[in-house]
Formats: structure tokens, sequence, C-alpha cells
């Protein structure tokens, strides 16, 4: 049995690491904190786990009772897991970081991008990128896991089959992405509130989003070149999910894409290449680690269309990192992630 701990477990990602784990054979939650929430049980902030976690309480983030995990998730704000992951690592806990902090391989773009200094440098050379269809067999040897982002994800996932082949003009993929009101996190803010994102779509942070870095990383490292990307997220009035459509040039007519996208993915377990002309829906994969991804030529012409969809708290965020989970510690990757997503 792997003793987990879990940093910050009163967001929507915490809650979401509590609810998957509860049903993993191979993992035993012994630590969750929360400085707000210290002392309370985590069934009665959370009636949904009532009779998973019966005798769990959240506590005061203290180092020595983390270390004496097998590994330890970090569902934080950026910066927080700067200040815990080494002296975690010293002590042979093994840290999957939900939060951006060690995503970007550049600590000074990571400071341009979020504002302060990057708090643990000299950890970034071994953070290995939690995106498994891409890093699985880096993963297996990891100390540090820095999950992939939820657009990041979505993108990343659409536009590899076409990079990878060297298919699609780099210079310019445009990613056009909505996302539901779950993904700016649990914390009270007017532009979170059911009146004002209730019968409303808008697009946000148009000049650079902090992701833009992070898929520009995936998509150069894909392309094995520079990307020229144009990305635009939006917030539509759902709780859940993200839906990216892609676009790419495609001047050579002779590829089979819908070929090409199944045998990219044909052995992985949590990607869903649909049939030809299919136009897959958030709803298709709430509550599930699944993407599912649609290829499309519109009338035979250059551009192709990705179209991805996932949900933002389980592909995108705790779901993928149960899957990196199963994958460092050599188990089935599916393992306690192969319940479908919920409809209606």
């Amino acid at each position: 049995m792997i003793k987990v701990g879990i940093v910050g477990g009163t967001g929507y990602t915490g809650v979401e690491l509590l609810r998957l784990l509860a049903q993993h054979p191979q993992a035993d939650v012994t630590v969750i904190t929360s400085r707000s929430e210290a002392g309370l049980r985590v069934d009665e902030l959370y009636p949904n786990l009532r009779g998973h976690y019966p005798t769990l309480i959240f506590s005061v983030p203290d180092a020595q009772a983390l270390a004496a995990c097998d590994l330890v998730f970090f569902a934080t704000p950026h910066g927080v897991a700067h200040t815990l992951a080494a002296e975690l690592l010293e002590a042979g806990t093994k840290v999957i970081d939900l939060s951006a902090d060690f995503r970007l391989e550049d600590a000074d773009e990571w400071a341009q991008w979020y504002g302060q200094p990057h708090g643990a440098p000299q950890l970034l050379k071994e953070a290995v990128y939690g995106l498994p269809e891409v890093n699985r067999e880096q993963i297996k040897h990891a100390r540090l896991i820095a999950v992939a982002g939820c657009f990041p994800t979505a993108v990343q996932l659409g536009f590899l089959p076409l990079l990878e082949a060297g298919l699609a003009d780099t210079s310019r993929l445009i990613a056009d992405c909505k996302t539901g009101v779950s993904g700016a996190g649990r914390g009270a803010s007017v532009g979170s509130l059911f009146s004002e994102t209730g019968d409303n779509l808008k697009a946000y942070a148009v000049k650079g989003h902090r992701h833009l870095p992070e898929i520009r990383q995936g998509l150069r490292h894909a392309a094995g070149a520079e990307v020229g990307l144009t990305f635009v997220p939006h917030l539509a009035p759902m709780i859940r999910g993200i839906h990216a459509t892609l676009y790419a040039t495609v001047t050579d007519h002779s590829v089979d894409l819908q070929a090409l996208f199944e045998r990219r993915y044909a052995n992985e377990p949590f990607v869903d290449v649909m049939p030809a002309g299919s136009h897959p829906e958030t709803r298709s994969v709430r509550g599930a680690n699944v993407c599912r991804i649609a290829v499309h030529r519109p009338q035979g012409g250059d551009l192709v269309v990705v179209l991805a969809v996932i949900d933002n708290l389980v592909k995108g965020a705790s779901g993928q990192a149960v899957q990196n989970l199963n994958i460092l510690f050599g188990m089935d990757e599916c393992l306690g992630l192969t319940h479908a997503g919920l409809l209606p």
C-alpha cells in the first residue's frame, strides 16, 4: 500500500484527488493539509466523501509528517511546492505537483509569467513533465513530476500527431479553447459568481495566458522547432470541461489524418480517437480521465481542425496525477481510473 499525502486538500483538485484515490486499491491517504481548515474532518467539508475517509483530518503542513509518506501530491497555488519539495525529496519522498511550479524548464520564463522569482530552480532539471502520452518512460524513474496543466493537456494531445509527423505549418497554429468555471479554483471571486458566468461566454487573457509558455514548450519538443501559437481561452457557463478547437495548416493531402491519429494513440488508454466526422462533447468526459479527439479537414482544404475535450479536473489535473502515480510505482496505468463519464 502506498502512503499518500496531499498538500492543499480543500481546493477542487484536492477533493478530486480524494474522490479518485478513494477507489484506488493501492493508495492510502494518511496526511492531508490545509491551514484554513486544520482540525476539520475531511468528510465534514466534503460530504460526498462520507464513508470513505472517516478518520482523515485536515492538518497544518508539517514536513516531518509529509516526509513519512511514499508520495506527496501538491494541489496548491503556484509557489507553494517550491518551499517544501526539496526537503521531501531529500527525505526520499516522491512528489507529484499539480501546480505550475515545475512545468516550465526555464526559471526566468517562469518568473516572467508568474510574477515572482522561481523558488527552487535547482530542481527544474530533474522535474519530469507529467504528460504520460509523451513522457511515460521518464515518469517511471522520476522523483519529481510536474503534472501537465488542463489547457496544455487538451491542446498538446490534439496537435501532437500532426507535429510529430512534420505535417503542420508550425508558424501558424491556433488554439481556441473553452473552459468551465471550476478551472478558476474554489476561491471566491466576482468573475466566478453564477450571475456573472451563467448565460455568458467570454474570452480572456488574449494578450497572454500563463499556460501559453507551457503549451509552446511541449509543442516545440514535438515539432523539434519553435512554434508560432495563438492561444485564446474562453470562460463557458459550465462547471467542468475543456473544449479545444485547434487549427493547423496541412498542405499534404496524401496523408490519411484519421489513420494518423488512430496510430498515434492506439496504445493510449486515456485518449479516444473518435470515428471520422465526430464532434466530441465535454459532457462525454465529465468525471473521466479521458481525452476525446476528432480530426477534420473542412471542404478538403489545407486547414485541419482538431477537436479535443477533457474534464479539466480529471485528465486536466487530478486524474492525470493519479495516472502518473500508477506509472511511477509500476502499477497498471488504469488503476482507479477506469470509470466512465457522467451522463446526463
